[in-house]
Formats: structure tokens, sequence, C-alpha cells
């Protein structure tokens, strides 16, 4: 390579491990950080985002990627090189390092806040913190729109670049829309599974094993990441070498253990196959949250909860658990495709899941706009529930303190799960009409054929392409909802005679 294009990625490499020092302390503090280490934990998080900024933002990197630029093919990896990083570039070259630093603190005072409010279900607890993040947030949409665009979709375009506020909102107007009477004409059935079919003494060591063993069938490789407990599952992906997966458990249910783990062993498979000679590079990560969560939503809905994977998977909990033999696949399936409102997305089943996003889509689009005070909030998130899902929380730990994800700082964020859903639902029919009979495969515990047709697809070409060409790519048409839809319909007919 010549010399421009050997600084360019020096330097960028450097910035990317910053980028990893930041995500494994924020690890730490959500699994191993003592309760008092907060404070210390805010300075070290804005010290490094300061650095990572300044590094960013400095006259030699971006003298670098025009350099290369001139030399980049149309089409080439250089040429997509340059794409990644000028976008990059173009939003934190408009932010001060103050305003870095500010928000890196804010999210960590914002993290134990929100921790500390949820403990004692105190909403007050938290509303300085939050009102503090949302300042951050506006200022930093402002500082970034282009002209005529929204302070929400600057934000929403952060985490899904070149999304439209519109056109989400349109989106998931649809599916509620679609959705809503799917969740009342299964209400009305009076079809109601047996939650005894899924309840039980499980220990969670034994959840934990059984649970590993599943993530490593789908081809997680536990040399290259690990597991631990922590409030709130997530993935962090550290390197590709580095992944590090998060879970919680009900000893009395072994659902959340396992659905919550092989929704992160989703996320971690992605980040264990993104493309090796790319790493430390603008093109080396996920291309957008809405593709990295259509692999965590594909794993966990549509194998782990299909008739093919119990069929395979049931004898392996018999094992792990002899005492749960009152758990059938006649008995069990209907729970694993409910259409129940429930007030926790985390646990929502697949028929009302997107309510919940488009709740919290309603409520943020409100905050950041300032058309919702921070103290009017959760009022206002109790009416959103009991409007969508017809249920009122009982505390603001059930409501409006249930996500993790405001203490961050990360508003337009939750729109993400939804596209995920309907990347996946695309993503899986076109596995499906290439690769035949998935279902025989996982009935024997075959899972590589679509592991393999998903990094070749998805993983291995990182951000080379934009997200909403990936996705035609790989299945042959632009994102749409019906592949989604037919899904939920499908489900409402089988489970509830409804559709």
């Amino acid at each position: 390579m010549a010399a421009p294009v050997e600084r360019f990625l020096a330097l960028w490499g450097e910035i990317a491990n910053l980028g990893h020092a930041r995500a494994l302390s924020a690890w730490d503090q959500e699994t191993h950080m003592p309760r008092a280490g907060g404070a210390a934990r805010a300075r070290l998080s804005a010290t490094l985002a300061g650095v990572r900024h300044a590094r960013l933002v400095a006259p030699e990197l971006g003298a670098a990627v025009e350099r290369c630029a001139e030399e980049a093919e149309p089409g080439s990896v250089l040429a997509a090189q340059v794409r990644e990083a000028r976008r990059i570039l173009r939003r934190v070259t408009r932010l001060p390092e103050r305003l870095v630093r500010e928000k890196a603190a804010a999210a960590s005072h914002g993290h134990e806040a929100w921790s500390a409010a949820r403990a004692g279900k105190d909403f007050a607890l938290f509303r300085p913190a939050l009102a503090r993040l949302l300042a951050l947030a506006r200022e930093e949409a402002d500082l970034l729109a282009e002209p005529g665009q929204s302070r929400y979709e600057v934000l929403l375009d952060e985490r899904e670049p070149g999304a439209k506020e519109p056109a989400v909102a349109a989106l998931l107007g649809e599916l509620a829309r679609e959705l809503a009477p799917l969740v009342h004409a299964a209400g009305a059935s009076g079809r109601r599974p047996d939650p005894a079919a899924a309840r039980g003494d499980f220990p969670p060591e034994r959840q934990l094993a059984f649970a590993r063993e599943v993530a490593e069938r789908f081809g997680f490789d536990f040399a290259r990441g690990r597991l631990d407990p922590a409030p709130h599952p997530f993935c962090t992906g550290i390197a590709r070498d580095d992944v590090r997966l998060t879970w919680r458990a009900d000893a009395g249910d072994f659902r959340p253990a396992l659905f919550g783990i092989l929704h992160e062993t989703g996320h971690g498979l992605y980040e264990q196959n993104l493309p090796e000679e790319w790493e430390h590079t603008p093109i080396g990560e996920a291309v957008s949250l809405g593709v990295h969560e259509s692999q965590s939503r594909l794993w966990e809905n549509l194998v782990a909860r299909s008739r093919a994977f119990w069929s395979w998977a049931l004898p392996r909990l018999h094992a792990h658990f002899p005492g749960a033999r009152h758990v059938t696949l006649a008995r069990l399936l209907p729970l694993l495709h409910t259409s129940e409102p429930s007030l926790n997305r985390v646990e929502a089943d697949q028929g009302t899941y997107d309510l919940h996003v488009c709740v919290r889509f309603e409520l943020e689009r409100a905050l950041i706009s300032g058309a919702l005070e921070v103290g009017d909030l959760p009022a206002a998130w109790d009416a959103a529930y009991a409007r969508t899902l017809g249920l009122r929380p009982r505390d603001a730990a059930e409501g409006v303190l249930q996500d993790i994800h405001w203490s961050m700082g990360a508003f337009g964020y939750f729109p993400t799960y939804t596209l995920g859903n309907l990347i996946a639902a695309q993503l899986y029919a076109a596995a499906r009409r290439e690769l035949g009979d998935l279902d025989a495969a996982f009935a024997r515990g075959e899972f590589q054929p679509l592991h393999a047709w998903l990094r070749e697809k998805i993983h291995r070409h990182g951000s080379f392409h934009p997200a909403a060409e990936l996705v035609e790519r790989a299945t042959g048409r632009p994102l749409a909802s019906a592949d989604y839809l037919a899904q939920r319909k499908a489900d409402a007919a089988e489970y509830y005679g409804a559709g």
C-alpha cells in the first residue's frame, strides 16, 4: 500500500483500540466493578472519550483520509474505507471535545443513577441525570443537523446510518396497525398456553450449562468469548477474538436465561465473524444496529423457537434438568409463540414486542423535541402502555425505568430493534430458499449451514456495503415488512386460530 493509506490505517487502528478500551470499561462496569467505583469510572470514561475524540479530529487523520480519497478507485475497498471514515469524521469534527467528555461522564453517572432508581423503584432518583443526558443529546443533535433534519433523525442516523425519521415513523405506524388486530384476536380466542410447561426448579448453574451448549452448537466460540451475569443482558464486541456476553436467570423459569443468551449469541456470532483483514479499520465494524439486531433476532426467535430446533434441544433440556419431564413439545411450543400483552420489553413475546418499541419511539421523540418534559415522563409512559397494550405498570421499575438505554444517552436506539426484526425475517426467508430444508438440519442439531450462510451474506462484509444495500444483496430485494408480518400471521393462525 502507498504511504498515505498505511498512515490512515495506522491512525485509525489506534482510534479503534481506544474504542475497545471504552467497551471493556463499560462491560466491567456492568459485570465486575464495585458499587463504589462509579465516580472513578465516570472520570475514566470521560478521559477515554476525550482522547479518542482528539485523535479523530486531528488534522493529520483528516488529511490522510483525503489523500486516500484521491487514490481510491470507485467500488474498491479503499473507497469504502474512505466513505465510512468521512461519515464518522463528519459527525465528530462538529462536536467539541468538551461535549464528548461531558456526554461520557453523564452516561456513566446516568447509569449509576438509573441503577439506584430502578432498585428503589423511584424515578425521582434518575430524573436529574436523565435531564442532563437529554440536554446533551439535544446539543449534539443541533450541532450535527443538516438543513431540514430533525434532532431525532440525527440521533437515529448515528445508530442506523441513512435512516429517515418519517420513514421509520411510517413503518412503526404500519406495524402497529397490522399487529394490534392480531393481538386482539389472540386475546379473544380464549386460548391460553399453560405457563407451568416452562416453570419448575431450574438452578441457574444448570441453565447456564444448557444455554452454553446451545450457543456453542450455533457456532459461538468460547475460546474467543465469555458469558457473565449482569442486571441487563447485552453483548460487547471488544474485538473479534474478545466478545463478551451477559445474562440473567429466573430459577423458576428457564426461558428468560435461555432466550436471552441465545439472543446475545446472535450478536456475538456477528462480532466473531467480522472480516479479520479489516479489523481496526472503518469498514471492519458491523454496518448498523438494525443489521446487528437482525442476527440476534434470527437465532433467538426464528431458529430457537422452532419446532425443529426443539426436536433436537428437548432431550438435552431433560438431560440438564431431569425434573423437567413435564416440558414437552406439545406444551412448550405454544408458550414460545404467545401474543399476550406484557409490561417488559426484554421478555415480551414476538406478537407484542414491536408495540413496546412503538411506545418508546413515541416518548423519546417527544423528549428530544421538547414536547415532553422529563418530569412528565412516568405519567406519559403509563398512559402510553394503557393505550397501546392495555396495561399499567405497578411501579417505575416495571415501567419507565426498565430499560438501560436512556441512562447511557442512547436516544434513537429503540427503532433499530424493530428494523432488526424485519431484516431477520427477510434474511431467514432468503436462507430457506437457498439452503433447502433447514428444519431437517435443525432437528439433527445441524446449524452450521445457516451460520455459514449468514457469515457469507452478512458478517464477512463488515461495513463495506451500506446497510440497505447489504440487505438487498443478501435477499434479492429491498427491505420490506412482508416476511415479518407473514410470520406473525402464521403464528397467530397456528397457535390462536386467528389471522
